[in-house]
């Protein structure tokens, strides 16, 4: 399965974004769709994921109330709506794909990858 994430830009501090995964390819064997971040200097971080054929989410505490995932009509597209946005948010942002079934926060259960968007907050 590709990956295709969108949405990334330059914003500033308590500004929102919504990001996008259209996902291509043998999309039927894609269950769970992650997103992650990573800033310079820094380990790759899980921010939110779906599976797309429950609509279930997992988000961490510190994004929690501020960052929404959902899934589109089409399950080949996944969003990340993100709100009241802080400097330390900047990072780019990844959305990766999981054939196996578990919405996991460790990066290597993904096996597909998209090529990242940029989000800049600035204060």
């Amino acid at each position: 399965v590709q990956l295709q994430a969108s949405g990334g830009g330059l914003v500033q501090v308590g500004g929102s974004l919504r990001l996008s995964c259209a996902a291509s390819g043998r999309t039927v064997s894609t269950s769970v769709v992650g997103w992650f971040r990573q800033a310079p200097g820094k380990a790759r971080e899980f921010v939110a994921a779906i599976r797309l054929a429950t609509g279930s989410t997992a988000i961490p505490e510190s994004m929690s109330g501020r960052f929404f995932v959902s899934r589109g009509k089409s399950e080949n597209m996944v969003y990340l709506e993100m709100n009241s946005l802080k400097p330390e948010d900047t990072a780019v942002y990844y959305c990766a794909a999981s054939e196996d079934g578990i919405i996991s926060r460790s990066p290597v259960r993904y096996t597909s990858w998209g090529q990242g968007t940029q989000v800049t907050v600035s204060s």
